[in-house]
């Protein structure tokens, strides 16, 4: 039996976080975060479901992450670009951290992550009982 997913997100990182490094690798000094903006561009996807946090990464896209929202303690986003997008750091049980840079349409993603919270979890988020 399989258990149907809704995707709330699925796509890559925000292609504003990609001119904005191509932009600074004219100084030579930010040529690293240029690559790493076009490695992301290219190989990195998220995919937020009902059920779980997908993120598929790494070099030529081999590494997958699969979070489901029982294991999240904690959510903080920070925003970037004017607020165009942002960055979001996923705290697990056991102490791990899943960053997710450059994510579109981030604030309307925290919503969306933090409904899906323990109430304890949320508090840590920040999101309620400040």
């Amino acid at each position: 039996m399989s258990i149907k997913e809704e995707v709330y997100f699925e796509g890559a990182p925000h292609v504003g976080d990609l001119i904005t490094n191509i932009l600074l690798g004219f100084t030579v000094i930010c040529l690293p975060l240029t690559v790493g903006a076009i490695v992301r561009a290219i190989w990195l996807r998220y995919r937020v479901t009902d059920r779980r946090i997908t993120v598929i990464g790494g070099w030529m896209g081999r590494d997958r992450s699969d979070i489901i929202y029982s294991e999240i303690t904690k959510v903080v986003t920070v925003p970037r670009g004017l607020g165009a997008w942002g960055d979001m750091v996923i705290t697990l049980k056991d102490g791990s951290r899943l960053e997710l840079r450059a994510m579109p349409k981030f604030r309307e993603m925290y919503d969306f992550i933090n409904n899906k919270l323990s109430v304890k979890a949320q508090k840590a988020s920040g999101s309620i009982g400040k």
